[in-house]
This record gives structure tokens, sequence and C-alpha cells, in this order.
């Protein structure tokens, strides 16, 4: 594998070699996108590095079965001094213990007391959907001003997928010719190239055929759909831009980005009585826990409406 054929300082060979066996089955049978597994790999790196100073001497893979928990919490607290956040260590916690359970399994040593260690606590941000009539106008609003009919058009057509189907934006932007006209269900490849199926609204299949009919560049089954001003992919900054004016004009908060579309596609699901699961899978999430911040976007919600209706005295 890149970057890891050479031996980092302080690991054994052994060491290091059941390093890059645990990332390639990360990315071969977990589906782990190249950003996690650079991310995995650099937070493993940082702490076998710590635990080779903290032990006074090169780690070998023998060492990492006597661990303690008062290992990991020493390295947690050089980490949290360090400045690292509380989230960013959970993370990186999480990737130990992956990576610890992974080597369990294939060298049998018990590493319960290891894996039942708990991370650093902070609060997940929920997610900041805009109301549905909020919603509505931006994506109406989006292509208002755009100088000329086409990209108004594109415009909004990728900000109705990204609510009317829950995509990210670098999944809308990824369609190609070879899509076009869009199906009423669609094949998406997500984050870790793991297909889902999404249903396509009647209004999104028509918001795309409309800028496909005023856009002066031909549909070539293997270019982007959608495309920038002189023809290329479109630069995803375009969209957060076109979106940004489009907020402005309306009045709404600053959180009303590309993503808080895909964002409000799943808190208006939950709220009109959708399956979690459900929605967990168009959204493709790897987790459940993921999709069930959506929860609380709806419980705080609800309190702000019950608020409003029964103020204290």
């Amino acid at each position: 594998m890149a970057g890891l054929s050479r031996q980092p300082f302080g690991f054994s060979p052994g060491l290091n070699d059941a390093l890059a066996r645990w990332l390639d089955h990360l990315r071969a049978l977990d589906g782990a996108s190249d950003k996690t597994i650079e991310a995995y790999g650099r937070d493993l790196r940082g702490f076998l590095g710590f635990l080779s100073q903290h032990h006074g001497g090169g780690e070998g893979v023998l060492a990492l079965e006597t661990l303690a928990q008062t290992d990991l919490r020493a390295w947690m607290a050089a980490e949290r001094g360090r400045g690292l956040s509380a989230r960013s260590l959970a993370r990186a916690l999480s990737a130990v213990k992956n990576f610890l359970g992974w080597l369990a399994e294939r060298q049998g040593f018990d590493a319960t007391a290891i894996l039942s260690a708990r991370g650093p606590k902070y609060r997940r941000k929920l997610p900041r959907p805009l109301t549905v009539e909020g919603a509505r106008d931006v994506i109406g609003e989006i292509g208002a001003h755009a100088g000329q009919d086409w990209i108004g058009a594109r415009d909004v057509a990728v900000a109705t997928l990204l609510y009317a189907c829950g995509l990210r934006i670098s999944e809308a932007l990824g369609l190609t010719g070879a899509d076009h006209p869009l199906p009423e269900v669609m094949r998406i490849r997500g984050k870790g190239d793991k297909d889902r199926l999404v249903p396509v609204l009647p209004l999104a299949r028509e918001a795309v055929a409309d800028y496909l009919q005023l856009c002066p560049y031909p549909v070539e089954r293997n270019a982007p759909l959608f495309r920038g001003a002189r023809g290329g992919p479109l630069n995803p900054r375009l969209i957060a831009k076109a979106m940004e004016q489009a907020r402005l004009r309306l009045g709404l908060p600053a959180t009303a980005t590309p993503h808080a579309l895909r964002h409000s596609f799943a808190t208006h699901l939950l709220a009109a009585g959708g399956d979690l699961r459900a929605i967990q899978e168009l959204l493709g999430h790897a987790s459940l826990s993921t999709t069930q911040a959506y929860t609380a976007v709806d419980a705080t919600r609800l309190m702000e409406v019950y608020e409003q209706a029964h103020p204290r005295a």
C-alpha cells in the first residue's frame, strides 16, 4: 500500500504489516472510503507512536496483547493535552479499538478490557434543517437571479435533487449523461463506494429535464450531467454561492447551506412518520446512530412549537 511500504519509526516489521493488512481489510470488506482509510491510518500511527515513547522502546504485535486501560487513558490524556477535540479523540479511539479487535481475533488474545474503554463525551452537533416552507422558498429562489436561464435551471435542478432525494452534493454532481433521463428509482454510489437505491420524485425528474433542455452543452454518456459555464464539471462552490445569495434575499440563517437541504429531506420525512431504518437506507448512512440525530432534531422542533403555543407566565 502506498505510504505504508516504509517501516514507521519505533514499530516492528510485524506491527507495520498488521497495520497495512487491517487498512486493506477496511477498504476491501468494510468498503471504507479513501479518506476514512487515511484518517484511520493516521490515528493508529499516532497511537502506536505514543506507545513507543510511553514504554521507552519499539512496539511489536506481542506488546499490544498486554495493553491495559491505563495505557489508553495515558494516550487520551496526551492527545487532549495537545489540543485534540473530544470529537476527534473519540474517532481516533474508535480506530484504535477497531484495529485491536481485529488483531485480537487473528492473534487469539483477549482484548475485552481495551474494547470496553469509554471515549470522551461530546455533544453531537445536531443537523440544522430548513422548514418545509424554507426549503421550497430557497429552491424557488436559487435560480431566480442567475445570469443565464440555463444556469438558473441548473441550480434549481441540483437543489431539488438534494432536497427531494436526500443526495449529498458530491452525489448529485457525480451524475453523468448515462443517468439521463432520471429513472423513478436511481442507484447512487455514496461514501465508501456503497450503492443505495433512491426514489426520484417527478418534480426532481422534471427539474433536471428542464435544465437539460436549456443547457447549451450536449448530454454525453461519460460527461458530467451538471456543467459549469464553460462546459466542464460543475464546481460545488458555485451551488454553495448561489444558495448563499438566495438565503440572504430570503432572510434565512447562515445554516441554510446545500447540505441543509439533505438534512431537511430526512427531518421532514421523519416528521411525516417515516421509518428511521428506511431513512437510514435513503441517506446511505452506515450506522443507524448517525440517522438517529434527526430524532433529536424533531424533538427539539416539537419543543419549540410547544413553547410558542404555551408560553410561560
